[in-house]
């Protein structure tokens, strides 16, 4: 067979792009493919073996629609795109995640999805549960938390709240962050499955959980109400109200579902009770509505009904691997508490090495300054007994300079003594002086009233003598060139003569009282510089007692 006839034999393929949560895949299908041969090709890829939550979405003219498992794929009303991208989600829930979900991988999808779903908001979640569910989160992606490795911060980059609740409360990133690291701290020793499942554990109790929710009517005019389908039954809501459902009906209480074009009715397992018919808007939305279902009926019928050989085999299985992840997870957090104890030991066996190192190196700078001390002490020690030689030669010298100067003192207070007897010689002169100065003070004033008298005498006898001239010639006033020769004329001149002696006895007693005083002064400045030297002589014995005083 030639190459050519090989290559036309090979199958005619188009290329599907697959978009899980967190990944996507492109595989080659054949053209004569079927909706379950893509949908099982995939389930291999993902190791999957839970296969009946799970279905094929894609979109067409703004409508989300589930691929049919028993029709060709091309045959459906698909999207013209090479490659044509369907979405692979979760198209059932289960009633309790805990029971049902038996893989960690069907666990893991459906914990993205979940969480996704609230995170846009498709889920209502108060604030406080959000915060709870975002620090399972957390732990599922980082592990135990480690104050030293999760610093601030960390979480930045993490979409873990809401933008509904962002907004509702006026808190910080680093706030946010802070309540979350609260509750993830508590989470320390959950494994990332655990996790997961504690998250979807109290994702499964909120009220919007689980439900498909379409607009139907209950008249052919008015879109007014909202038909949920979830794992439980079929509920009725108002338009404005996705929590509290009008009306609901259990699939156990539900005997048929029937739709036929835009027309869905439930008739009740009470054949007594009220028909229930609702309208949609587009008969593929009946259709769709129809389809959930189904499918949410049929499990929940096998639910109630003995598990399949295969059913039994995945539980006996799960149990095997929780059982044995339950002894891994306990083994590794046996080797994680001896790391941390081995650790904690090895941190404490270099703490201690550190503090012995750091005594030793006290001890060794320790010793070093001893040693310092000790060469410091010799040398002091060197010096003080230097000093020790000087102050006893300072000693020595003292000693005769304290003799010296008691020698001194004697002589000084000799000498003092000497001086004191000379001030008071001084002393008594100057009294003696100054009476002597009194007493010649006194005489000067007689002398000088005594001079005073004589010359007032001689004042009145001159006047008295000129006038008896005047009065016995009187004709000499005329001719004073004329000299009488008789005894008149003698007796004058002996007058005369006696006036001159008495003025020749004041002038020589006004000579003697003129240097009788010199002599006084002349005395007095000697004294006066006698008492100058004596009171040099008495400071200067004054200094000398007072280095002597110093000295001792």
């Amino acid at each position: 067979m030639s190459i050519r006839g090989l290559k036309k034999k090979q199958p005619k393929t188009f290329k599907v792009r697959i978009i899980t949560v967190d990944a996507e895949m492109e595989f080659s299908c054949e053209m004569k493919w079927k909706g379950k041969d893509l949908f099982d090709l995939v389930c291999r890829a993902l190791g999957l073996r839970e296969t009946w939550f799970f279905g094929l979405q894609y979109t067409i003219k703004g409508m989300c629609t589930w691929l049919k498992m028993d029709k060709k794929v091309l045959d459906q009303e698909i999207p013209k795109e090479d490659p044509i991208s369907f979405h692979f989600l979760a198209k059932f829930y289960p009633e309790k995640v805990e029971e049902e979900l038996l893989q960690e991988i069907t666990q893991h999808l459906f914990f993205l999805q979940v969480k996704k779903q609230i995170l846009n908001e498709e889920i209502y979640c108060s604030p406080e549960a959000t915060v709870l569910l975002a620090s399972y989160a957390v732990q599922a992606k980082y592990g135990d938390y480690d104050p030293n490795f999760h610093e601030p911060g960390f979480l930045a980059h993490d979409e873990l709240l809401p933008k509904r609740v962002l907004r509702q409360y006026q808190l910080t990133a680093e706030m946010w962050e802070e309540k979350i690291t609260a509750w993830y701290a508590e989470h320390r020793g959950i494994a990332r499955d655990e996790a997961e499942m504690n998250y979807l554990k109290i994702a499964q109790d909120l009220e919007m959980y689980g439900v498909n929710y379409f607009p139907v009517a209950q008249n052919k005019n008015h879109t007014d109400l909202l038909l949920g389908v979830d794992a439980k039954g079929i509920h009725i809501y108002s338009i404005n109200n996705r929590f509290s459902p009008n009306k609901s009906f259990e699939w156990s209480s539900i005997r048929n579902i029937s739709c036929s074009e835009k027309e869905l009715t439930i008739k009740p397992l009470d054949k007594k009770a009220e028909v229930f018919k609702f309208f949609s808007s587009q008969l593929k939305v009946n259709k769709l509505i129809f389809q959930l279902c189904i499918g949410n009926h049929d499990l929940f019928m096998r639910r109630r009904k003995v598990d399949s050989i295969e059913i039994q085999q995945m539980k006996a299985q799960a149990r095997e691997e929780k059982a044995r992840k339950k002894m891994e997870n306990q083994r590794l957090a046996r080797e994680k508490q001896l790391r941390e104890e081995a650790e904690r030991a090895k941190e404490e066996l270099e703490r201690r090495l550190f503090q012995l190192e750091d005594e030793a190196r006290q001890a060794n700078e320790a010793l070093l300054r001893s040693q310092e001390a000790a060469e410091l002490l010799a040398e002091k020690a060197q010096i003080a007994e230097e000093e020790a030689k000087l102050l006893a030669q300072n000693a020595a010298e003292a000693e005769q300079e304290r003799q010296r100067l008691e020698i001194t003192a004697l002589k000084s207070k000799e000498e003092k003594r000497l001086m004191e007897q000379k001030m008071r010689e001084a002393e008594l002169i100057a009294v003696k002086l100054v009476k002597e100065s009194d007493r010649r003070a006194k005489e000067a004033e007689h002398l000088k009233q005594d001079l005073h008298e004589a010359r007032e005498a001689e004042r009145k006898a001159k006047q008295k003598l000129l006038d008896i001239t005047r009065l016995n010639y009187p004709h000499m006033a005329k001719y004073p060139q004329y000299s009488p020769g008789d005894s008149r004329d003698a007796n004058f001149d002996k007058g005369s003569i006696k006036l001159d002696l008495k003025d020749i006895d004041l002038k020589r007693l006004s000579f003697e009282i003129e240097r009788e005083r010199l002599d006084y002064l002349e005395k007095s400045r000697k004294f006066e510089d006698r008492l100058k030297e004596l009171k040099s002589e008495i400071h200067a014995l004054k200094l000398e007692e007072k280095q002597a005083g110093l000295y001792s």
